[in-house]
């Protein structure tokens, strides 16, 4: 599929995105050389949208490496990032398709990078990335024919996650009809001037394809270590991160699996208008994690013995977070407790969901502001694309026939 004149490897299956028709090149015997690609962002507030950014990427070549921007770098094109650069840099390293990161890579891709890195190609999403003056960030290496192009993932942004922390609807739990939502949609991702289709929010659908390209696809092997976890891993987060690394280090060979309850079930337990996530889109963000193997879709709130039998259960585990008792006000680990395999696991890191919408809270007012300024400049330059192209068609109609 060609895109904007550029390869978009969304709806291809993996094996044939290597650059030939029916990717004849991805065989080893046939390929000479290893596809090195680069992708680069501030990675703020990573959600599933960029899991799937990278995931397509991947699938473009062989060795994927991501470059990460500093805060110094994001506060002067955007406006302060939410997470510090430690943090993003961590949350990058746990998406299973990234190969190495770069930390604190330039805003501007130019090719003096990708040479440096012995990359080919750089890829991008099919929105469009302005420095603080306006100027495309891929403008260099899309002259030069070593930029390649991925589909954005529709129904997730930044922008959309920061407008539910604010405004503690549920609509987004099942369906998005909701008059409160929609007049927010209305004016948080919208500059002065029109709506620009990258800063603007829309409804997530999920598939069972997206679900397909996530997954593993691996069933536990003899030997394995069958490691059990539950919760509602709601806006993925560098502390879920951390917990999962620890979990994944409790055995030598590790098979994660993670039972992610339904949003009601979240809701009962959380209160307010968690989860922010729904169901669906918390699959995917786990799924895109290095150290889990599997994920259980709505999984039962009480971790009981059928679960346990089921999967052929080695060992449970659970973080320093507060365990809610069930619906009848019993332990939802005591089938565990009671086989002697639950374990308790301190990642040192106690960074919450609640302690990311306090971040943002407190940072409102800068990315609503933030938010109309980048929008305003995308306008700019979807204007400046659509005069363009009514000159070039103009020029094209007024030369003669031959």
């Amino acid at each position: 599929m060609i895109k904007n004149g550029h390869h978009a490897a969304e709806e291809q299956p993996d094996d044939a995105v290597c650059g030939t028709p029916g990717g004849s090149a991805c065989s080893p015997e046939k390929r000479k050389r290893v596809v090195r690609l680069w992708c680069d962002g501030c990675y703020d507030m990573v959600h599933y949208g960029h899991s799937n950014q990278l995931r397509q990427a991947k699938a473009m070549g062989d060795y994927l490496i991501v470059g990460v921007h500093t805060d110094a770098e994001i506060s002067k094109h955007k406006g302060p990032p939410v997470f510090t650069q430690e943090e993003r840099y961590k949350m990058v390293r746990a998406i299973k398709w990234v190969d190495e990161i770069v930390e604190g890579a330039p805003y501007v891709t130019t090719l003096e990078t990708l040479d440096k890195y012995n990359c080919d190609s750089c890829v991008h999403g099919d929105d469009i990335t302005l420095t603080v003056d306006g100027k495309d960030t891929y403008a260099e290496v899309k002259r030069l024919g070593r930029y390649r192009e991925c589909r954005r993932t529709q129904g997730v942004s930044t922008t959309d996650l920061v407008g539910r922390m604010l405004l503690m609807t549920k609509a987004h739990h099942s369906n998005m009809d909701n008059p409160d939502y929609q007049t927010h949609t209305d004016n948080f991702g919208k500059g002065p001037k029109g709506h620009s289709p990258w800063t603007g929010v829309s409804q997530f659908l999920q598939t069972s394809q997206k679900i397909i390209q996530f997954a593993s696809g691996k069933e536990p092997q003899p030997g394995d270590t069958i490691i059990y976890v539950a919760g509602a891993f709601d806006l993925f987060h560098i502390g879920h991160v951390d917990f999962l690394e620890m979990v994944y280090k409790q055995a030598e060979r590790p098979y994660v699996i993670v039972g992610l309850h339904f949003d009601q079930e979240v809701n009962r337990y959380k209160g307010k208008n968690y989860p922010i996530m729904n169901i669906h889109e918390r699959t995917l963000s786990v799924l895109a994690c290095r150290y889990v193997s599997e994920v259980v879709i709505g999984a039962p709130y009480a971790v009981g013995k059928d679960l346990l039998d089921h999967f052929r259960v080695d060992l449970v585990c659970h973080g320093k977070t507060e365990v809610f008792p069930d619906k009848d006000m019993s332990d939802p680990y005591a089938e565990p407790k009671k086989r002697g395999i639950f374990r308790t696991i301190d990642s040192s890191n106690n960074l919450t969901t609640d302690d990311i919408v306090q971040r943002i809270i407190a940072n409102r007012l800068q990315f609503e502001a933030r938010n109309q300024k980048k929008e305003a400049k995308e306008m700019a330059v979807i204007e400046a694309m659509k005069r363009k192209e009514q000159q070039d068609l103009s020029e094209g109609a007024a030369q003669p026939a031959h």
